[in-house]
């Protein structure tokens, strides 16, 4: 199952137009949202659409 919770770094495949392709995790559940790391933007994807635009996670450190 795709595992992701808040506080983790999710690196995409294709960068967002600002040039970062890293995202921090806000909210977890049914819709994923995520912030960019490179201008703040927020963005809320689907859990299925996550998992095919995600590359890597990195876990947050608790």
């Amino acid at each position: 199952m795709f595992e992701i919770n808040v506080g983790d770094t999710v690196i995409t495949r294709k960068p967002h137009p600002c040039g970062s392709n890293e995202w921090s995790c806000v909210r977890s559940g049914a819709d994923i949202k995520l912030k960019c790391l490179g201008c703040g933007r927020l963005i809320m994807l689907d859990r299925e659409e996550c998992k095919k635009r995600t590359k890597n996670i990195i876990k947050a450190e608790d």
